[in-house]
Order: C-alpha cells, then sequence, then structure tokens
C-alpha cells in the first residue's frame, strides 16, 4: 500500500486529528507507558461517565470536543449569482457539501471504487483565500475514513484526471475543534482536487510485519481522532477495521517483537472499541470487547473497569463490585476506581433492602410494632430466607402428597 509505510501526515487534511502537533504526540507516547491515568482535562462529563483518571482512549492526546453546528454553506461564486446554469453539485442535498468539476475526466467508468487505494492532488484554502494545505500525491483507501469526509464523499464521484472544486462545511473537515494552528474552529474549507491514480489496494496477506503495523496504527488513529470529534459511529468503524487488518491471515512470517506489537494494537483497539461502544449504550458489544482483551491481558485496568461499569450500566452490581477491585488492587491509588467502586457498593446495597422488603411482604412479616413478643422468640426474622423458602416448599410438597394420597383411596 502506497501509503502503509508513511507517518501520519502533520497537518494533513486527510490525517489530522491525531498526531497533528508534536506536543499531542508527545502526550500520545506519554499515555502509552505503565502510568497512564494521569488527569485529563474535560474527559470528566458527568457523575456516571467520569473518566478523569483513567483515559477513555489510548494514546489520545487532546480531548474530545463537543459537537456543534456548522457555519451556514458557502455562498455561489458570482457566476451563479448572475444567473448561469448551475454548475455545483449538491453532493449531500444539505447545501454542506458542494462539488464542481473544472477539467473533465476521462468518464463515468474511470471513478474509484470504495476500497481502492487512490492519489490525489490537493490543495486546501479557507474562505479568505489563505492556503493552509497543498499536497501533490496524497494517497488513502477511499471509503475508509482514513481522510476528511469531504475527501472521503467526494473522490469516489471524480472521473480519473478530472480536477474538481470542493466547497465543504465544517461538519464534514475540522468541525468544532478546527484544526491548531491554522484551521479556526467550525471553518468552512474549500478543496481543489486531482484524481491521479487509482488501483486495488494489496493483499493484507502479503504485508510484512511492520507494514500491518504501521497500517492498523493508522485506522486506530482515524478511530481516535473521530471519538474526539464525538462521532463514535466512525470511531467504531475505524477499530473494526484496525482489528480486521490485525486478525488477517498472513503468508508472511513476524518476528517475535512484530508479533507482540500487532498484540498490543489489537488490545489499544479492543480497549477504544468498548469505549466508543460504552458512549452509545451498547452495552453487550461492549462487554464483548473487554473480555477479548482480558482474555489476551487478564490484568488490564482499562478493560476492567470498562467492564465493571458496563455491568453496573445492566445493574448487575453483585457482578460488577469484584471486578472493580479487582482493578483497584492493580492500581490502588486511582481515585476513579476508588470514586466508582463506592458508588456501586451503595447502589448494591440499597438493591438489597429493596430486595429484602419485598421478600418480607411477599411472605406477610407483620410490622416490628405489631408482632407479639412470642412470635418473635418463636421465629426471629434473622432466620435465613432460603430456610424459611426451604420449610415452604417441604409443606407445600406434603400438602399435594395428601391430595394425591386421598385421591387414591
Amino acid at each position: 500500500m502506497a501509503s502503509s509505510g508513511e507517518e501520519p501526515r502533520s497537518g494533513s487534511p486527510g490525517r489530522a486529528g491525531t498526531g497533528a502537533e508534536p506536543a499531542a504526540a508527545a502526550d500520545a507516547a506519554q499515555l502509552d507507558t505503565a502510568e497512564d491515568f494521569e488527569v485529563l482535562e474535560g474527559e470528566e462529563e458527568e457523575d456516571e461517565d467520569d473518566l478523569s483518571e483513567l483515559p477513555p482512549l489510548e494514546d489520545v492526546g487532546r480531548p474530545p470536543a463537543p459537537p456543534r453546528e456548522d457555519a451556514q454553506p458557502p455562498e455561489r461564486d458570482a457566476g451563479d449569482a448572475a444567473g448561469e446554469p448551475e454548475e455545483w453539485l449538491d453532493v449531500l442535498g444539505n447545501g454542506l457539501l458542494k462539488k464542481k468539476t473544472l477539467v473533465p475526466g476521462q468518464g463515468v467508468d474511470s471513478r474509484p471504487q470504495k476500497g481502492q487505494d487512490v492519489t490525489i492532488r490537493l490543495k486546501a484554502t479557507l474562505e479568505d483565500g489563505t492556503v493552509v494545505e497543498e499536497d501533490p500525491a496524497l494517497t488513502f483507501t477511499l471509503g475508509d475514513c482514513d481522510v476528511l469526509q469531504a475527501l472521503d464523499l467526494c473522490v469516489q464521484l471524480l472521473e480519473m484526471g478530472e480536477t474538481a472544486l470542493i466547497v465543504s462545511g465544517a461538519k464534514y473537515c475540522y468541525g468544532a475543534q478546527g484544526r491548531s494552528p491554522d484551521i479556526p474552529p467550525n471553518a468552512s474549507l474549500t478543496l481543489e482536487v486531482e484524481l491521479l491514480a487509482a488501483r486495488d489496494a494489496p493483499d493484507l496477506e502479503l504485508l510484512s510485519g511492520k507494514e500491518k503495523i504501521q497500517l492498523a496504527n493508522r485506522k486506530r488513529e482515524r478511530g481516535n481522532f473521530f471519538y474526539q470529534q464525538a462521532d463514535y459511529v466512525l470511531a467504531i468503524n475505524s477499530y473494526d477495521i484496525a482489528l480486521r487488518i490485525v486478525g488477517s491471515n498472513s503468508k508472511v512470517d513476524f518476528s517475535p517483537d512484530e508479533e507482540a506489537e500487532l498484540l498490543d494494537v489489537k488490545v489499544k483497539c479492543l480497549n477504544n472499541l468498548a469505549a466508543s461502544q460504552l458512549k452509545l449504550d451498547h452495552f453487550k458489544a461492549a462487554l464483548k470487547s473487554c473480555n477479548l482483551v482480558l482474555e489476551h491481558q487478564p490484568g488490564n485496568i482499562k478493560a476492567l473497569f470498562r467492564k465493571g461499569k458496563v455491568l453496573a450500566q445492566q445493574g448487575e452490581y453483585r457482578e460488577a463490585i469484584p471486578i472493580l477491585k479487582a482493578a483497584l488492587k492493580l492500581e490502588p491509588s486511582n481515585k476513579t476506581i476508588h470514586a466508582e467502586l463506592s458508588k456501586l457498593v451503595k447502589k448494591h446495597a440499597d438493591q438489597r433492602n429493596v430486595e429484602t422488603e419485598m421478600y418480607r411482604k411477599m411472605l406477610g412479616n407483620p410490622s416490628a410494632a405489631g408482632t407479639p413478643g412470642k412470635c418473635k422468640d418463636k421465629l426471629p426474622w434473622s432466620i435465613p430466607w432460603k430456610w424459611l423458602f426451604g420449610a415452604t416448599a417441604i409443606a407445600l410438597g406434603g400438602v399435594a402428597l395428601s391430595v394425591v394420597i386421598a385421591a387414591r383411596n
């Protein structure tokens, strides 16, 4: 794959959001260490989802920004305003993504297909004409969300050799975050794109260990970008692609170090996948992702924490508490796990109190004030409930047997 051996481009519209700045890369590297539970400002959204000391993602350098509505769609050019024939194609029908052909291509049959590796010439400018990106040969996999959505959606409409102008609202570019320092938040972009080449993606079975690791990491980092943009559906899509790459069969022998690194990428993707699934309340899927991590690394604190969270969200406090205790034993100083465990213990106690009261009502337990003293002495309520249920079952069984005997006689 032409782009699989490259590092993510710094500031590239096709690969921004993770590693766009050296500082972000440094933060990401720090989160890979064993001591990756430092506070990340902005992560705590509410008590039920407090991950202030447990980063929700592997290798995230910046906290996510809440989604915001984009600016109004770009104005038409002077020619359109003058009443000339409409040349813009409203790609999605919402006015936020438009395409116009500048130089015709080789025909509809030459359009690239999803899954192919495409190479384009790209020039990106702000509304005031400031050039923020130029790339003579940007290569990516079409349809994998490797690049800005504006490119991923429009390049598949280009003919080979065609040059087109794409005007996109921030929603399909850098959203509410923008890209520091050159692209402000909620900025629309004008993209001049020429389709240079399209070819089938390489066979995953023939990739070297290094190539497979780099390709899977690129998809994972793209997933992190979407998570930061609060687009959890696209984040899940990118993590799934990365996991398919890691899990694909190979006809090439890998070194032990490469095998270990592929496993590390897999674990990171599964942890991040669980975080995204939790955001969407996909509890069954998140539990599966956590269990897959724990199959490889039983002591993975993030997977233990998230598994406890999933079970707690489903009201399974009895199962969640020992899992969080195991996580806390591995990281005794982690305040987030402490807080979550304390909260679950209290909820579990409240749940047991409710169940006890329900059982008492079912068995007709009189109030303490109205119960005669001799009854209290004969049948204290401290007797285990299973004994009472057992005695009741025996009594009912005896009655049933007596009825059968009487019927036969």
